[in-house]
């Protein structure tokens, strides 16, 4: 669905705001009634557009204070390794995002872990064993400046 109008837009908006607001909340706030409202909805959901809902937890809070950014370069770039890397990443919980990047590094990771042990720990144990890989650069944050989830549409 990539012809989003003004009202998919602001609904789009709207969730991205608050995804635990009513339906007619949401109505009232986009300028719909709520039947037509919530057919939109469904529609940006059906067609992938809302890929779904979660809440947005503070990592301090739940014992995850430290974030690190790790750069991963494989010893080759094909298809194989790159599969075999990107499987591995999937199971572990503690690799929040995982790209495949341009530049120096394959793959950039950020990983949350409670204190350095946890990391050394993730190190040792997993990623270090993944077959193909060359490299690895750790990166910690200091301080987060900025984080959305929000899309600036």
């Amino acid at each position: 669905m990539t012809d989003l109008d003004a009202i998919d837009r602001r609904i789009l908006t709207e969730l991205q705001a608050d995804a635990r607001i009513s339906n007619a909340a949401l109505a009232d706030a986009v300028g719909l009634s709520p039947s037509p409202c919530l057919r939109r909805v469904r529609a940006l959901e059906r067609e992938g557009v809302v890929k779904g809902y979660a809440a947005l937890l503070e990592a301090a809070a739940v014992g995850l204070p430290i974030s690190v950014f790790v750069q991963v370069t494989l010893e080759r770039q094909i298809e194989q390794a790159l599969e075999t890397f990107e499987t591995a990443i999937q199971g572990r919980p503690e690799v929040m995002e995982c790209y495949l990047m341009t530049g120096d590094a394959d793959y950039l990771l950020r990983v949350v872990v409670s204190d350095l042990t946890a990391y050394e720990r993730f190190l040792k144990e997993h990623l270090t064993r993944v077959p193909g890989v060359a490299s690895i650069k750790s990166s910690f944050a200091l301080n987060q400046v900025k984080y959305s989830t929000a899309l600036p549409l």
